[in-house]
């Protein structure tokens, strides 16, 4: 069957968590597929880095490639000229073509602008809230990434569980154990990290949580190593300035290192250099970095609401992320119970073996044809 796939969030958004599911959906699918047929619709400039096989196809998208990304996906690409049996839109169903003319599919990852309004831009929120229930009329199936974020889906638009399909992610290949000497010393040649460090990677809605884990480490401080470090590795967003002013606040500006951006080739090495990693969102659909630190072979302490219990199980520390005391104990015994430690490394490790972008394009395979084929 000929499959179309909206894949402009894998070049606009890689890096954020769509982004990275848009992306390693698409070269998974290459990589098990050679029977069905694939249109990528993809922005007109620098195409994936995806040697592609020949039963897919990159119909481009005259697309500037700066700018809001949710402003750009909302125009839907033309899919006049092309027969598909089944058009996929991952990107919250956000440039969904309100005229049909094949099965539609999306991805809605989770529903946090009903959640949490004050935590998205106010572009994304508009779109959430006025277009996506007309986008949801037109859909014959639902894929999210957790069974929590299922039933919220559910629940927030009375959309049947059997139309909303469970499909997990996975952190890429290029995360794992590496040389940990090696990887301190590119993280400080271009970085400046060096010593023992706590991470956390995300971005910086207040839906992350940074304030609580800002005044967790300042506690954590006066039971701990004075050159003990917390670096904050995101894209600085709108709330940025908050926290660097909450940083001076607590005196802590000179153990709080914001690096901004990592690059992909360097994050591998960031991960594998770090303690202790984490992750203490009020709210998360899935949740990749954390699985990302794990099969790195690092600690995690994480939530424990939304998804991530669900996700992380017993391989994570699992923490009240309202209450600061507590995120401050288990950041303690995160960093020096190395009983602890290693139980959650190899837990980690073995969880992150089991979780495969190749096992998440099949089960996605299996909701293509059986959607089809209705």
């Amino acid at each position: 069957m000929k499959i179309g796939i909206d894949a402009r969030a894998a070049k606009l958004y890689r890096g954020t968590g769509i982004g990275t599911y848009t992306f390693d959906l698409i070269n998974s699918l290459n990589n098990i597929d050679n029977k069905n047929d694939y249109i990528l619709f993809m922005p007109n400039c620098e195409n994936l880095d995806i040697k592609f096989s020949q039963n897919f196809k990159i119909c481009n998208v005259n697309e500037d490639c700066s700018g809001n990304f949710w402003s750009k996906v909302n125009v839907p690409n033309n899919l006049n000229e092309n027969d598909m049996k089944l058009y996929h839109v991952p990107q919250n169903g956000v440039g969904l073509p309100l005229e049909k003319k094949c099965p539609f599919i999306i991805t809605l990852h989770d529903v946090i602008p009903l959640r949490m309004p004050n935590t998205v831009s106010d572009k994304y929120l508009h779109i959430f809230n006025e277009e996506l229930p007309n986008i949801l009329k037109l859909c014959d199936g639902i894929i999210t990434v957790s069974n929590f974020s299922k039933k919220d889906i559910s629940k927030a638009f009375n959309f049947p569980q059997d139309k909303i399909h469970v499909t997990y992610l996975a952190a890429e290949e290029i995360y794992k154990p590496l040389d940990k000497d090696l990887s301190s010393s590119i993280i400080k040649k271009f970085y400046g990290l060096s010593g023992d460090f706590i991470l956390y990677v995300g971005g910086f809605s207040p839906r992350k949580n940074i304030v609580g884990v800002l005044y967790a480490f300042s506690k954590l401080l006066s039971k701990s190593s004075k050159d003990l470090k917390l670096v904050i590795a995101g894209k600085k967003g709108m709330s940025f300035e908050k926290y660097k002013s909450i940083t001076e606040k607590l005196k802590i500006e000179n153990n709080v290192i914001y690096p901004g951006f990592i690059p992909l080739e360097h994050m591998p090495y960031l991960y594998n250099s770090a303690k202790l990693f984490v992750y203490l969102s009020f709210y998360e659909g899935f949740g990749l970095p954390p699985i990302e630190a794990m099969a790195s072979g690092i600690p995690v302490i994480a939530s424990n609401v939304t998804s991530l219990p669900e996700i992380l199980n017993d391989c994570a520390l699992l923490v009240n992320p309202y209450n600061e005391d507590d995120i401050c104990e288990a950041l303690y015994r995160g960093m020096y119970d190395e009983a602890l430690r290693q139980d959650m490394i190899n837990k980690g490790l073995l969880l992150t073996s089991k979780l495969r972008w190749e096992n998440t394009a099949r089960e996605t395979l299996k909701i293509y044809k059986s959607i089809a084929d209705k």
